[in-house]
């Protein structure tokens, strides 16, 4: 069945903000408070959900008070589009208890990265609803001193009415960041975080390629394997953010990931292959990661490309799920068509 695209984002829209995993509003509201008036310079109203802004240790709230949030939010008529405040680990919680007949009858934009990648599976394989993968209000709206000006470029092309495209090529940043400056001590709004010159994409291998976008972060991909919540990738462009979390997820723990998917014969079905810049990583780990994305793919007959904008090394771009997507290695293009 087509997947229900939901109404573009307009100037003066409400943006819902929600908190289905981590809640980090506590120790670093200044990132909230920001990230509320960057969407509020560029036209729209914004309106936090009761729970979004609580902590209850690793997690917002209690699973009710944010499932409750959610559902209010997609309820909610002024709301044209529900926006996360961060990602987690969590959203894994939620899935088993959404009210996905609510969700499919009030369809609106649903917006977030990483940990967010469950619940975007879990609402398009039970309601339908294509959702976007893009930026969260915390991480990128609460950027120091403003949001990345290509983050907010390719969050405009995708989602707004004003600045939407119907295709338009995916060039790479000039510029790209990873850099930590301490929320919780508010390093992060003494100074903008260094930007590092990007040397662009790398094609671990060539073809030409078209399909619908789908996949993310991969820890939270892998969460899904064997449930119902799983989307078929056969004939997609998959995309993969790849980063390290201190304590969940090392460069030993990525390589048994990828061969988890593989294992599920998931590079033997997809059409090509959007790899993200692994965040986190040292140059040479990245090198090592580089290396065994290409050990799963080298006999495939589908374009790779990696270093792409798609994971948590800022600025990144947002995606539609189920947006076509078109890879070409001889041209060295990325196309949203």
């Amino acid at each position: 069945m087509p997947l229900i695209i939901p109404e573009k984002l307009k100037k003066g829209d409400t943006i819902g903000i929600v908190s289905p995993s981590a809640g980090l509003a506590t120790f670093a509201m200044h990132r909230l408070d920001k990230a509320k008036s960057a969407l509020e310079e560029l036209g729209y109203k914004i309106k936090f959900a009761k729970n979004a802004l609580k902590n209850s240790g690793y997690i917002s709230a209690s699973v009710e008070e944010r499932l409750e949030d959610i559902h209010d939010m997609f309820s909610d008529k002024e709301v044209k589009m529900i926006m996360c405040a961060i990602g987690g680990n969590h959203s894994n919680q939620l899935i088993k208890h959404l009210d996905y007949g609510l969700i499919k009858n009030n369809p609106k934009i649903f917006i977030g990265y990483s940990d967010i990648t469950v619940l975007h599976y879990a609402i398009q394989s039970q309601a339908g609803l294509s959702t976007y993968y893009g930026p969260c209000a915390m991480t990128q709206f609460g950027e120091f001193p403003k949001i990345l000006d290509y983050t907010l470029k390719y969050f405009e092309y995708e989602v707004t009415d004003s600045g939407g495209k119907d295709t338009y090529k995916i060039e790479p940043s000039e510029t790209w960041t990873e850099e930590f400056l301490d929320w919780f001590k508010k390093e992060d709004i003494k100074r903008p975080r260094e930007l590092k010159k990007n040397n662009g994409y790398e094609w671990l291998s060539q073809g030409s390629a078209e399909g619908p976008a789908l996949g993310g972060a991969i820890l939270s991909v892998n969460h899904l394997a064997g449930t119902k919540y799983w989307l078929d990738p056969r004939g997609t462009i998959f995309f993969l953010d790849i980063l390290k979390e201190e304590g969940l997820l090392n460069e030993a723990g990525v390589d048994s990931l990828l061969t988890d998917l593989d294992n599920m014969n998931l590079f033997d079905s997809i059409k090509g292959l959007v790899v993200s810049r692994p965040a986190g990583f040292s140059e040479e780990e990245n090198i090592r990661i580089k290396n065994m994305v290409s050990r799963f793919v080298k006999d495939k007959k589908y374009p790779t490309l990696f270093n792409a904008n798609v994971g948590h090394a800022d600025p990144i771009i947002t995606l539609r799920y189920g947006r076509v997507l078109r890879l070409n290695s001889s041209s060295g293009e990325l196309f949203a068509a």
